[in-house]
């Protein structure tokens, strides 16, 4: 079985690299609005803040450490959230650029996809409302990439970033992808708890449904037994249904504008903390208890926030 706790993680994921600004006024973009949309994610109940950075100017993604320097430390000031940054980064830049702000930030968590696959946002466009040239432009790309996650290259990111103590949120997009982690385990590159992140609804990769998560699950028990630690990201309208079907087996959560736009049908979401706040509601309706930012370092055993290199 997955290891469990008495505590459910929300992790919010606050602006990622998928959404481009025309699709929603309330997309934070400038280091001030990751900022003030991070921290109050974080006092709305998010334990983990999955992090991203954007140019301001324009809000496409960015992995210039720069940007990442505008934001960390008033978050980390504001906060005692756990910080993850990403190094799946923007689609198409190298893995170089990717881990950057990782390697200098040296955070509790950072994100690591498990393999290479297709990643088509292009359907994506239909969202948008007088969108800026790059943002077409780089949604259509999408019908011709793949978001390379090489053997290689996922070494190199455990490498770069386990010496710093950085642990990682291992996104798994695939059933196959759970085995690429196995590969890892077996060879004593990462250490349990594996917290597993298991995606669903990006066109490419797996879909939405229930019995896919399912699979995934028993998949994951399979392979790690109570070494690891199961999280549900549902994209699109899949989100709160999918992700509650998650913490109903016993798992954790992930919600925010990275994965969806909305808090309900028709209705955009005005901020990451409305949909923590919603994901909260749903939990403790169910008896779930919410892990504090303490509660989800002892259960995924960072490093402490005393140890990051920013702050």
């Amino acid at each position: 079985m997955p290891r469990t706790s008495k505590k459910t993680i929300i992790c919010c994921a606050v602006t990622g690299s998928i959404h481009t600004p025309s699709m929603s006024p309330y997309l934070p973009v400038t280091a001030d609005q990751i900022a003030e949309s991070a921290i109050a994610a974080a006092e709305a109940g998010a334990a983990v803040l999955h992090l991203h950075a954007r140019v301001p100017e324009t809000g496409a993604p960015s992995q210039d450490p720069a940007h990442y320097a505008a934001f960390l430390p008033r978050i980390h000031a504001a906060t005692d959230a756990i910080v993850n940054i990403t190094t799946g980064g923007g689609l198409g830049m190298s893995m170089e650029a990717r881990i950057a702000p990782a390697v200098q930030a040296a955070p509790e968590l950072a994100s690591l996809n498990m393999g290479s696959f297709n990643f088509n946002i292009s359907a994506a466009e239909k969202g948008c409302r007088d969108p800026q040239p790059w943002e077409v432009g780089y949604l259509r790309g999408t019908r011709d990439l793949i978001m390379s996650n090489t053997f290689t290259q996922i070494e190199t990111v455990l490498a770069r970033l386990s010496e710093t103590g950085t642990r990682f949120e291992f996104e798994c997009y695939d059933t196959g992808h759970l085995y690429n982690l196995a590969h890892f385990a077996d060879r004593g590159l990462v250490k349990p708890p594996f917290f597993v992140q298991a995606i669903f609804g990006v066109t490419g990769a797996q879909g939405t449904d229930p019995e896919n998560l399912m699979h995934m699950r028993a998949t994951a028990v399979r392979l790690f037994g109570d070494d690891h630690l199961l999280s549900v990201l549902g994209a699109g309208r899949s989100q709160f249904p999918l992700v509650t079907m998650g913490a109903i087996l016993g798992g954790h959560v992930r919600v925010g504008l990275e994965d969806n736009l909305y808090i309900a049908k028709g209705q955009l979401a005005e901020s990451n903390a409305q949909m923590v706040t919603k994901m909260r509601r749903i939990l403790e309706d169910l008896g779930h208890e919410i892990a504090t930012p303490d509660e989800a370092r002892a259960i995924l055993g960072t490093k402490g926030r005393d140890k990051v290199c920013f702050g």
